[in-house]
């Protein structure tokens, strides 16, 4: 649904291409009534059908790679919300309006091994990401690289490294930054970038929120 939505308006304006093409289309041919029907009907398909596969070519193989940051500022120490994010239980948070139109819903992160090396695998309403520990730093870095993901969008987008920042900004103060680095093969990119950070954005806002609830119950 998020999908549909999304490529909604890059529809609209085709048609609206395809119909101002036709328009001038017949306004050239009007005196020439045995030609119209190609001219008015198969020519714009074939203009725009060639631009396609020109556009596609011209882009094949092509990857933008984009990060995501999100800041939190929160009442507890760094190690307390490192102990509260390093592995979840159950996620729980007032769902984003684009989760409510089916934007993957993040359910619980399980660690099997607190070190670097160690797996971290994210379960999704729509499937999981895999999760490899490359540097650890208790209550000061937790870097993940991506070796796994199965959600909703795989083929256009790729998920490659996951990053969790823990800064003391005074007593019983923590910064938490979550950074997600992605790529992407969408385009136009000028049309699809604000939205992919959009809805990567309220995935870290969903987590933050419940990492914010779940210390104020813990305390």
């Amino acid at each position: 649904m998020v999908c549909i939505l999304m490529a909604m308006p890059l529809a609209l304006i085709a048609i609206a291409l395809g119909v101002f093409i036709r328009h001038l289309v017949n306004k050239a041919t009007r005196n020439k009534k045995d030609s119209n029907l190609v001219k008015s009907s198969i020519l714009p398909f074939i203009i725009l059908l060639t631009a396609g596969l020109i556009e596609k070519q011209i882009t094949a193989g092509d990857r933008e790679i984009i990060s995501v940051k999100t800041e939190i500022i929160l009442p507890y120490t760094p190690l307390e919300v490192y102990d509260a994010i390093k592995s979840v239980d159950t996620v729980i948070a007032e769902k984003t309006w684009l989760m409510k139109l089916d934007l993957p819903v993040p359910v619980k992160c399980v660690l099997d091994e607190e070190k670097e090396g160690g797996i971290r695998t994210c379960y999704f309403g729509g499937g999981k990401i895999v999760e490899k520990i490359t540097h650890l730093e208790k209550g000061k870095v937790q870097q993940m690289d991506v070796i796994d993901y199965q959600l909703t969008g795989r083929k256009w987008l790729g998920f490659e490294e996951a990053i969790y920042l823990f800064e003391e900004t005074g007593t019983n103060s923590c910064k938490l930054t979550r950074i997600t680095t992605y790529t992407s093969t969408l385009t136009p990119r000028f049309y699809w970038e604000p939205l992919e950070k959009t809805g990567i954005g309220q995935e870290h806002d969903y987590v933050f929120e419940h990492i914010e609830n779940f210390l104020k119950n813990t305390r």
